[in-house]
């Protein structure tokens, strides 16, 4: 319930009434069936405007359905390497990557280092680089290679 009075009243179609009391709008809105709903609150005055609340809710919800289904989702996928990975494992987790390339999601790769491994960064970037180079899909570098506590990563997407 609306306390206030006087309040600015808009009527159904848009059209403004004009300033008028609460409880005359309140009456103009059952006669028509329709709701009275505070728009404006800090107005001087008031704005309030004559509506169908549950049409007005429905639309809403249906907005926000159809924007919802509108937006693009993407996912990040990890792909982890190590340094001493064999050739074979390394061309595996390379169509791993290929496959999530193709479903439109991005790929996080990793290698990670332990121990000494940790001593032979270098060697570990290298190995990274080549790893993203024998993917064989179009793509592109979004996060180029990065060092991290435990390893480096890098974060390609499809092009």
């Amino acid at each position: 319930m609306i306390r206030i009075s006087p309040i600015r009243l808009i009527d159904e179609d848009g059209a403004q009434v004009g300033v008028i009391e609460t409880n005359k709008a309140f009456e103009m809105a059952q006669e028509r069936g329709l709701d009275l709903v505070e728009i404006s609150p800090n107005a001087k005055p008031p704005v309030c405007k004559i509506i169908d609340w549950g049409k007005y809710q429905y639309q809403q919800s249906k907005k926000y359905q159809q924007s919802k289904g509108k937006q693009k989702k993407t996912s990040i996928k990890g792909v982890r390497i190590r340094p001493s990975t064999g050739e074979n494992d390394l061309a595996f987790k390379a169509d791993q990557a290929k496959k999530f390339l193709e479903k439109d999601c991005k790929v996080k790769i990793e290698i990670i280092m332990r121990g000494r491994e940790k001593a032979f960064a270098g060697q570990s970037r290298e190995k990274l680089k080549k790893f993203i180079d024998k993917i064989d899909f179009p793509y592109k570098i979004e996060q180029d290679t990065k060092r991290q506590f435990n390893g480096f990563n890098a974060v390609i997407a499809p092009d």
